[in-house]
């Protein structure tokens, strides 16, 4: 206890007693620590990790079994002897169910999914083989080509895509075609110098408010990756906006869809349309939604995405990288597809670099 109330960080103890420590960070942020026994480590895991509702369900189950279960262990309910309390994964065995990844618990299924044996094996970082949403200094980013390049061959990745802003974006220093032919050149040339990542020559195209992309078709045509995103005229009526959405999705040359919502967190809203709708459309185009893994938008949710899945849209998880240090964000973006359970075989940008390539140009499988 003493130790942790040294932590650097700390500004206050709110409240100390002698198996848990509150206190407040300078940022703000309130911190409970609670200190068990190791031997109820994996219970106490379990126990604070997930909803509330997946608890209640687990713990209802864990009494038709005859055990009890709290934050200190899973116990026999006559004896009150614990049975399981080390490990998460003891606990789910006692119970006769598979293991329940934390961003399954939700109650949502994924009991009854473990108790059959049949929970998906969700995607991981690993699983990803590229990032194809990108800016430079070219429009609102703060490096260049080779060094975003660079960047992304650090990560790992196999292939990466240059995708700045459209004309429309004014304040970012948006791309007309003139501009954008130039760019692709630009790109193309670094992806001969550069060695070990494909760099595709992609763009972030505006989706204008009746639907048109900001681009001509004979430039959009020219890229490996074309992301239609809105990024203004937020405030139309669904209808309207559906019918945006569609025109761009039905555009032969979009690829994505990026950020499809238009949430910031905390700060504006999601735009309303019928997602439904686009979705059904995406799956008959083949065109990927985006999950923007940037914390600002994590869009698209994870009841979107598990409607996605449902509807067998493809996703291509992306960052949305400003800046070289933006490409770490990428885990967000895989912690929200695994709590809409998506697996590897969901997400485009799993894919090798050929075959993503096909993809980005509606030759899914």
């Amino acid at each position: 206890m003493q130790y942790v109330a040294k932590y650097p960080p700390l500004m206050d103890v709110i409240a100390r007693g002698d198996n848990k420590i509150s206190f407040r960070l300078r940022s703000g942020m309130q911190v409970d620590v609670r200190l068990l026994p190791p031997e109820s480590f994996g219970a106490a895991m379990q126990y604070f990790t997930g909803s509330k509702a997946h608890n209640v369900a687990l713990r209802q189950r864990a009494l038709r079994m005859g055990y009890t279960l709290n934050e200190y262990s899973l116990a026999d309910l006559k004896t009150e002897k614990p049975v399981a309390g080390k490990t998460e994964e003891e606990i789910y065995a006692k119970l006769k169910l598979d293991y329940i990844p934390s961003e399954l618990r939700e109650n949502l299924g994924e009991i009854d999914a473990a108790e059959k044996h049949a929970l998906p094996v969700l995607i991981t970082l690993d699983d990803l083989q590229g990032d194809v949403h990108m800016h430079t200094v070219e429009t609102d980013g703060k490096n260049t080509i080779e060094e975003m390049a660079e960047a992304a061959k650090a990560h790992g990745y196999k292939y990466m895509a240059i995708t700045d802003h459209s004309k429309n974006l004014a304040f970012a220093n948006g791309l007309d075609d003139k501009r954008a032919v130039a760019h692709i050149q630009r790109i193309r040339e670094a992806n001969e110098k550069i060695d070990g990542i494909t760099i595709f020559a992609g763009i972030e195209v505006d989706i204008l408010a009746d639907g048109d992309l900001d681009l001509s078709d004979d430039v959009l045509a020219q890229m490996g990756v074309v992301i239609a995103s809105v990024h203004s005229v937020f405030n139309q009526e669904p209808a309207k906006m559906t019918e945006r959405l569609l025109k761009a999705v039905e555009n032969p040359n979009t690829s994505i869809i990026g950020h499809p919502t238009g949430r910031l967190q905390l700060r504006r809203d999601a735009y309303h349309f019928d997602m439904d709708a686009v979705l059904a459309a995406a799956a008959k185009y083949k065109v990927a939604m985006e999950l923007n893994s940037y914390p600002d938008r994590l869009d698209l949710n994870d009841i979107h995405l598990r409607q996605a899945k449902q509807r067998g849209v493809k996703i291509v998880i992306n960052t949305d990288s400003h800046h070289t240090s933006h490409l770490d964000k990428i885990r967000y973006g895989i912690l929200q597809a695994r709590r809409a359970w998506l697996t590897k075989d969901d997400v485009l940008n799993t894919l090798p670099v050929e075959r993503f390539a096909k993809a980005m140009k509606h030759g899914w499988n």
